[in-house]
């Protein structure tokens, strides 16, 4: 089953690990180090995510595949947006239209 892309399902797994698959059909570990807040408007929904990974290999932009022991497998289209000694960060951004039911 498809893990739902929603704001509280990132936001309860803040600081957890996901593996991320490489172009090599390696993993590495990601940890979920930032949920962003939340942004409602009448038609959109919006919120960034940002996961850690080592700075080797480098990633590059791109969709990756990961895996979480309680959101299973996504696919996620990930930007590196920083780096530092500690590692690089990798962003996710949801904007959607929001269905009016």
């Amino acid at each position: 089953m498809e893990a739902p892309l929603q704001h509280e399902a990132f936001a309860s797994n803040l600081n957890t690990i996901f593996q991320v698959s490489t172009d090599n059909a390696e993993t590495i570990a990601a940890t979920l180090v930032a949920v962003s807040e939340l942004t409602l408007s009448a038609r959109q929904e919006r919120f960034a995510i940002v996961f850690r990974l080592p700075n080797e290999p480098f990633l590059g932009q791109g969709m990756r595949r990961l895996q979480h022991e309680s959101m299973g497998e996504i696919d996620l289209f990930l930007v590196p947006i920083s780096s530092d000694d500690e590692g690089t960060c990798y962003e996710a951004v949801f904007n959607r239209v929001v269905q009016n039911t």
